[in-house]
């Protein structure tokens, strides 16, 4: 009976081992026809990176993730290096995936994941890491610039990665700058320049220097400056009457610009002081006359300056005579009479003209019935209706 017994444990250990090792050997032949499959990952500077490494059949066995100094990172579940920034997402026979937190440059490579079969099989992802563009800062402004200075204007962006892009906008136009990129580090550094000469319509222009970078999801980062420029002024006198008249309020303007603004402006009159003060009133740059009469006729000068020069406008006023003016009102109706002879001259022209043609043309085809006879054609007939053979090829061309 013992030896019954012994003789069936050993039967059974038997078939245990015969069990186990066909067991094994599937195992190790189903994990080593598996690959592990990893994706490359991109993610903007300061963000988080997820890197996942599964496969479709495993049977326990382990999975790792190594960064590109060939570092584990988490060896299953278990974490190998200590970063605070690694942690773990999800861990499985099937798939081991893991996440990069405040990613820098330095992170970008090669990550390696493994599968410990026999042999080892790995799989590789890049990390790529973009870098963000700084805000941008334009340099070369010299406030206020004067007219006819030669103004660089140099605009900077470093941090990017790829390089940025940088354009240039006048107001709302682009327009084309200088462009100069130098590699600092695992980031680049990019310089645009503008180079012109100012005059006054740059005055209150507004230059933006514009960064598109692919790390810029939402909108490209931008940065304005508004150029002043000063410069010397220049003067117009404007009028209220084309026809001034005796007792009526005149009014003068002295349009003046220039930055900084000419104030205040002098007024003068026949190269004098304004002779009526209480006719005459100045308010800020008019010249009110409150009832015109003939002692206001002369040349009146307006004069405005700054601290980059001066400049002068004159006006000539003549005050008309109400009566006077109101004779001379029918030159417009002269004028009319004048048309309306130049019309009628040039109608009668016209008929006489007419009639001359019409005549001209009876005379003609009389005198070629009247030779018709013997003619063989109308001009011959003509000269023989008028009896000038003489003379023939001299009226055949008068008629031609």
């Amino acid at each position: 009976m013992i030896f019954k017994q012994h003789l069936f444990f050993m039967l059974y250990s038997a078939c245990g081992l015969v069990i186990k090792e066909a067991a094994t050997k599937n195992k190790v032949k189903g994990s080593q026809g598996q690959v592990p499959i990893t994706q490359n990952v991109t993610v903007v500077e300061g963000g988080t990176a997820n890197m996942t490494c599964r496969v479709d059949y495993n049977d326990n066995t382990s999975l790792q993730w190594s960064n590109p100094a060939q570092q584990t990172l988490f060896f299953g579940d278990k974490k190998a290096l200590r970063d605070n920034r690694i942690e773990l997402v999800h861990a499985s026979w099937k798939e081991l995936t893991i996440s990069i937190h405040e990613v820098t440059l330095s992170d970008e490579g090669q990550y390696t994941c493994s599968l410990f079969t026999m042999p080892v099989k790995t799989s590789k992802a890049y990390l790529t890491v973009l870098g963000v563009p700084e805000k941008p800062e334009i340099t070369g402004f010299t406030k206020p610039a004067l007219e006819g200075d030669h103004v660089t204007l140099t605009c900077t962006t470093s941090g990017s990665k790829p390089a940025a892009d940088i354009r240039w906008f006048r107001n709302d136009k682009e327009i084309p700058g200088a462009t100069e990129v130098n590699a600092t580090g695992r980031s680049f550094t990019v310089r645009s320049t503008l180079e012109f000469q100012v005059d006054r319509s740059e005055d209150g222009v507004a230059y933006t220097c514009s960064v598109d970078h692919v790390a810029l999801l939402a909108a490209p980062q931008q940065v304005t400056e508004v150029l002043e420029v000063h410069y010397a002024p220049r003067v117009e006198i404007l009028n209220s009457l084309i026809f001034p008249q005796e007792g009526q309020y005149f009014k003068l303007e002295c349009d003046s610009i220039g930055n900084p603004l000419p104030e205040p402006v002098l007024w003068t009159k026949d190269g004098g002081e304004l002779p009526d003060m209480e006719r005459m009133i100045v308010e800020g740059r008019e010249l009110i006359i409150t009832s015109l009469n003939k002692t206001d006729n002369g040349t009146y000068r307006c004069e405005a300056s700054n601290s980059l020069g001066t400049d002068i406008a004159e006006y000539k006023l003549f005050v008309y005579d109400p009566n006077a003016l109101a004779q001379h009102g029918p030159d417009h109706a002269l004028i009319g009479g004048v048309v309306a002879v130049v019309v009628f001259i040039t109608l009668c022209f016209i008929i006489v003209l007419g009639r001359y043609l019409a005549r001209h043309k009876g005379t003609y085809l009389t005198n070629e019935a009247k030779g018709a006879e013997d003619a063989p054609d109308a001009d011959t007939a003509i000269i023989n209706a008028e009896g000038n053979h003489a003379h023939a090829e001299e009226k055949k061309e008068y008629f031609i």
